[in-house]
């Protein structure tokens, strides 16, 4: 393989001819937005709407990426100023995109003034996040973590970026989530008031009633790229290499609260949706999709699986993922006009037995403990006082459990240290989710639920 990078230069001398690519001047473009969190799912959606706004004609979007810690992406997008792929797979074959919306990549601990200087930007209007659940300092009731929340915090950037804004007189901005949070955006706006309270109150005023938190919700599988998925876009690229490459399904949605501070995207023109409550969809989405995707990974697991698509094909895995959906999830979402759950359960079965994603289970199983209450617990919790049983996800629990006590490996997790120590006591079930246990929550245990757990770890 070659080691020639992509960028601009190389696309314009080589123009390798078997990929889309972006139809705008990239250097005519104000940056409008500054994302945090530019990993691989913000490059598969939000830049790649993005992208395809710009290229339809509409303007002035480009994006500054932002990392709170590592600097591996700047290393591999920086270089191709900040040009990258996103490669759609499928059974019947792939297809690629050359992406130009993302401008460059800051490392916020080593480039802090920069970070303040791109949010404070006259042209910057929107800053969005995919910085993962844990990434919002969240503790245990839902509250603003003041040990997590420090410098190194997205909520420390904020400060700093918007007090510029105020005191040059600029306009506010949306502080838009990604992430799967049940109300992100309440729980952002929230979230940043407690910490202006604390750090800036002065600025307070001025955040709630110049900035907006839009909620949205956000669906497209995006496995962790790998080398081989670099080597196959290098080959579409006539030898270009393109260290920052993603890999993704064709399938992609986004639902956005239609609540800006100072203008948006035309995202809708290219496939988004602005609606005015995003709660039907985030909800259906956090228990279904996501719901089953931890039961997937969790018993897959256990079972030997190593991707989704094999998890799924496994019959007695296929089924309980179905059951959770239809029986045990579905029934406590109360649907948009025209959102069909049946269709939804239908549609989401087939892309997770899309062989060509090479979706980890592993990577699922990451941050349980920031996943499992809004995925399974609310709905525990809604079968529970309509007296139905939800035997699927007690399955998943017991799954997540014995991947706790090590069975997969090493736990990565947050909470980690106090998760493996809870679930060697004699009742786990009580330990983790009992009134007085590590994830208490609207859901307790009844007797029958603790046997049916406790039965499946033997």
């Amino acid at each position: 393989m070659s080691d020639l990078r992509l960028n601009p230069f190389t696309l314009a001398t080589f123009a390798p001819g078997d990929a889309a690519s972006f139809a705008y001047d990239r250097g005519a473009q104000a940056t409008g937005i500054v994302h945090f969190g530019i990993g691989a799912f913000h490059r598969a959606h939000q830049a790649w709407y993005t992208d395809r706004a710009m290229s339809a004609g509409d303007r002035n979007w480009a994006i500054t990426g932002v990392s709170l810690r590592s600097g591996e992406v700047a290393h591999q997008m920086n270089p191709q100023e900040g040009l990258y792929t996103v490669t759609e797979r499928a059974g019947e074959g792939a297809s690629t995109r050359i992406i130009g919306a993302v401008r460059d990549v800051l490392v916020a601990p080593y480039e802090p003034e920069a970070v303040a200087a791109a949010l404070a930007a006259p042209a910057t209007r929107i800053v969005s996040f995919t910085i993962t659940e844990k990434g919002y300092c969240r503790a245990a009731d839902g509250s603003l973590d003041l040990t997590l929340a420090g410098d190194e915090s997205v909520y420390h950037y904020l400060q700093k970026g918007l007090r510029r804004r105020h005191d040059a007189g600029l306009p506010g901005l949306t502080l838009m989530s990604c992430d799967n949070l049940a109300e992100n955006g309440k729980q952002l706006a929230r979230l940043m008031r407690e910490h202006l309270k604390r750090c800036d109150p002065a600025l307070l005023a001025w955040f709630e009633a110049a900035c907006t938190c839009p909620s949205t919700m956000v669906d497209r599988i995006v496995p962790a790229p790998t080398a081989d998925d670099r080597d196959a876009v290098a080959e579409m690229l006539d030898g270009l290499r393109d260290e920052a490459a993603v890999v993704t399904e064709p399938f992609s949605q986004w639902v956005i609260e239609d609540s800006f501070a100072n203008g948006r995207p035309a995202w809708d023109k290219v496939g988004a949706q602005f609606v005015a409550d995003v709660r039907p969809y985030e909800t259906a989405k956090l228990r279904m999709l996501n719901g089953a995707h931890s039961l997937l990974a969790y018993v897959g697991l256990s079972h030997g699986h190593t991707f989704v698509h094999e998890a799924v094909r496994d019959p007695a895995i296929r089924l309980l993922a179905e059951q959770l959906m239809r029986e045990e999830a579905a029934p406590t979402i109360i649907a948009a006009p025209g959102q069909d759950l049946a269709a939804y359960t239908d549609a989401l079965i087939e892309r997770f037995a899309n062989p060509a994603l090479q979706h980890r289970l592993i990577q699922i199983a990451m941050d349980g403990s920031q996943k499992v209450p809004q995925r399974w617990l609310e709905t525990l919790a809604a079968n529970q006082r309509k007296g139905r049983e939800a035997f699927a996800i007690l399955e998943g629990i017991a799954g997540w459990i014995k991947h706790l006590r090590g069975r997969n490996g090493p736990i990565d997790d947050p909470m980690a240290q106090d998760l493996q120590t809870v679930v060697q006591a004699d009742d786990p079930v009580n330990a983790l989710f009992g009134t007085n246990g590590l994830l208490a929550s609207d859901w307790v245990p009844r007797d029958t639920d603790r046997t049916a757990i406790l039965s499946r770890l033997a």
